[in-house]
């Protein structure tokens, strides 16, 4: 027979065992929810650099894909805020200038295109369908000249249209200056422009020193109609370049213009006693048949013969594609052309 003693201690063993079990249940419970208060406490706070590149990583995200409103010709429009593929209409010489590609190229038939920017890109038709452009998928378009409306809500139908201002169309400083903003290139914007302002600054010491006060005119000939058209020295894309950044001194008739230009009749070419005069055609080159023409009728005229700057051999022949247009690296060709006929 089993001792009570004995009995005593089967019960101490089984009821130790007990104890033990319950306290190492006890132990993983608090284990399971120390884990899982820690794994909450990372949800809730996680590590500060993966939560700064990621915040970054976002930031620059929403910035690519980001818009904002500018103030254009029609009022404000919403344009990307960094706008990679632009179709800037015969603007293409600023977007060139400050160091991006424009998806096309303005064209007309008439006129040909800005030869002198040598693009390899689409040329675009100005007088074809404006829904080619969707060929190309811009997300900016950017146009010049006066505003139209109808033509402006069929851009803006393709993509965010920025109509130049009045006061910015033919204003090469506000345009370059504008362009830059809707680019988000201003800081390159203001690198051009100040070396536009230095080339124009120290070309105006060389041709004062040159010629004085020697009278210039600007003529454009059209080599269909044979027809003479003379630039103002207010305005246009001449103007501004020739009397006002390089200084020269406009011929009486050009000053008496109060257009960009004015149509000079052959009454009106013994007149024309300027010094130096430019001349370039109105579309295509002075190697295109219909020019050589022309520019051969006009020289034999005896009205023309008798004018001193031909007397003297100081008429020049210039290429009309630099010439007919108020852009940044055009007036820069230009004042080339001027020190390089003027300054000997």
């Amino acid at each position: 027979m089993v001792s009570s003693r004995r009995i005593m201690d089967i019960w101490m063993a089984v009821l130790l065992v007990v104890i033990m079990s319950l306290t190492g249940c006890g132990a993983q419970g608090q284990s399971a929810g120390q884990t899982e208060q820690q794994e909450n406490k990372e949800n809730a706070e996680p590590n500060t650099d993966k939560s700064s590149t990621e915040q970054k990583q976002k930031e620059s995200e929403q910035q690519t894909g980001s818009t904002r409103v500018v103030t254009d010709a029609f009022g404000e429009v919403e344009i990307p805020v960094n706008p990679q593929r632009v179709a800037a209409l015969y603007l293409e010489d600023y977007i060139v200038a400050l160091g991006q590609q424009p998806v096309v190229q303005w064209y007309t038939h008439t006129w040909g295109t800005q030869e002198y920017l040598n693009l390899d890109v689409p040329l675009f038709d100005m007088d074809g369908s404006i829904e080619a452009l969707l060929d190309v998928n811009p997300d900016l378009i950017i146009i010049p000249g006066d505003p139209d409306a109808a033509k402006y809500e069929q851009y803006s139908k393709i993509a965010p249209t920025y109509w130049l201002p009045a006061d910015v169309n033919q204003n090469m400083p506000k345009t370059l200056e504008t362009m830059g903003d809707l680019l988000g290139a201003t800081d390159k914007a203001k690198d051009v422009l100040a070396q536009y302002e230095q080339k124009a600054a120290e070309a105006k010491g060389k041709l004062e020193k040159a010629i004085g006060k020697e009278t210039v005119a600007v003529i454009r000939q059209s080599g269909k109609d044979k027809s003479l058209a003379l630039f103002s020295a207010h305005k246009g894309f001449i103007g501004p370049t020739m009397y006002t950044d390089l200084g020269l001194t406009p011929h009486k008739l050009v000053t008496d213009i109060k257009d960009y230009h004015a149509q000079l009749s052959l009454e009106k070419i013994p007149e024309l006693d300027a010094d130096h005069i430019f001349i370039f055609p109105s579309n295509g080159d002075w190697n295109t048949d219909y020019n050589k023409e022309a520019i051969a009728e006009l020289e034999s005229a005896a009205l023309w013969k008798n004018l001193p700057a031909v007397k003297n051999g100081h008429v020049y022949k210039v290429e009309r594609s630099h010439w007919q247009t108020t852009a940044v690296t055009a007036k820069m060709m230009q004042i080339d052309d001027v020190v390089k006929m003027l300054v000997k």
